[in-house]
């Protein structure tokens, strides 16, 4: 399954330049890992972090324009770096699969001479096949709406044959959502539908409370809002597989004896929760909010075809603090277990979380004098290192201000 390697973004609020992991020009740095979790305080930037993944989803899903004004972002001028003009930038260096040549995908935001933001530039890149170094060839160069694509699975810049003009009706959208559609161009496709199924979550515990309309569905959607009908698909489509999910996630809730489905009158399934030491089962309606986080959360994680990158802002919300080292273990038990396994970005400030990871799978963000925040990654400390392969929990460290002394 496609993973992303590498991730930059520059001018995006208090994000003034944060790369993590390896990029194109950094071959050097290790690759990010199947779960990565970014962590920090209060205000140094992991909700920027992860609205950054939002903005480019939301880009592709509409336009520039549009994704500067959703998610309360307030416009360009509000996401812009204090002190900077822009433009927004982003990289994404990822691969398709173990055996492909990594791509790269970069976006420019800048403002037009309507004050109206657009996509400056676009570009994808890869090397050739049996190029080791060197600049990896750009395969699509739009600047403005305007450019040139080479169709195809190899690059061949330079032979006019494989070369592609390129004019967008509309600069604010991404060239890739429309070269995307085509057959002549299978990299921009994939990059594009890879791009589409990212899952970042915006769980509610009170969306996924409520009763949707009958009807199967094959995915959970990021508000949690059609977990009744995703519900109805598994036990249709998967009995088996879902009975044994059902009984593998009430044995991870506490108090929870067992988890099973009730039909009503008009066709819809009801998810139905047995507590020991009731009676009567408890419905979806009537969970508390933890559990039914933690449920939609393993729930997720069971998605027969999962979506390739997971991206999660403060899973501890709402949970037992007993519990989080549980759901850490779970994240990368499915981050890293299967063949088809989606890749998990977490942001957190909760030490237990944190106590169930890896130095090399924990980034620390840090807000500097600037008032512009930096990253790096806990495993590059070596006496954090050291103290971990001692037995000393990550956690545990974090929490007792080892890592501000690095």
């Amino acid at each position: 399954m496609a993973m992303i390697e590498g991730f930059r973004v520059q001018n995006y609020q208090v994000l003034k330049d944060v790369g993590l992991g390896r990029l194109w020009n950094q071959q050097k740095n290790p690759t990010l890992t199947p779960l990565v979790a970014v962590i920090g305080k209060n205000g140094t930037g992991k909700s920027t972090l992860f609205d950054s993944f939002g903005f480019l989803a939301d880009a592709l899903a509409t336009s520039v324009e549009e994704a500067c004004d959703l998610k309360r972002r307030g416009g360009y001028r509000r996401l812009v770096s204090a002190g900077t003009a822009g433009p927004l930038r982003f990289e994404v260096y990822y691969r398709q699969s173990p055996n492909e040549r990594p791509i790269t995908y970069e976006l420019t935001v800048g403002l037009g001479r309507d004050g109206r933001p657009y996509v400056q530039e676009e570009r994808l890149r890869q090397r050739r096949k049996g190029q080791r170094w060197g600049r990896p060839f750009s395969f699509l160069i739009l600047q403005g709406g305007k450019g040139k694509a080479w169709a195809g699975e190899e690059t061949f810049e330079g032979e006019d044959a494989a070369q592609v003009p390129i004019e967008l009706t509309d600069p604010r959208k991404l060239g890739i959502a429309t070269l995307g559609a085509l057959k002549e161009h299978p990299r921009i496709t994939k990059f594009r539908n890879f791009l589409a199924s990212w899952y970042l979550s915006y769980f509610t515990p009170d969306s996924a409370r409520s009763l949707p309309t009958s009807g199967p569905q094959k995915h959970l959607n990021i508000h949690g809002d059609n977990l009744g009908n995703v519900v109805q698909y598994m036990e249709r489509e998967h009995p088996e597989k879902f009975r044994v999910i059902l009984e593998g996630i009430a044995g991870k809730i506490p108090g929870i004896e067992k988890i099973d489905t009730a039909r009503t009158e008009d066709n819809r399934l009801l998810l139905r929760f047995n507590d020991k030491g009731f009676e009567d089962p408890f419905y979806a309606q009537q969970m508390s909010d933890g559990t039914l986080k933690l449920f939609a959360y393993l729930l997720l994680l069971e998605d027969p075809e999962p979506p390739p990158f997971i991206c999660i802002e403060e899973p501890e919300n709402g949970l037992y603090h007993k519990l989080l080292e549980t759901l850490a273990a779970q994240f990368r038990s499915h981050a890293t277990g299967k063949k088809n396994a989606p890749q998990i970005f977490v942001t957190t400030h909760q030490p237990y979380f944190v106590d169930a990871l890896a130095p090399h799978e924990t980034w620390i963000l840090e807000k500097g004098l600037d008032g512009f925040s930096t990253i790096r990654r806990a495993s590059d400390d070596s006496i954090v290192t050291d103290m971990v392969r001692e037995g000393l929990p990550l956690g545990s460290l974090w929490y007792s201000d080892y890592f501000d002394a690095a």
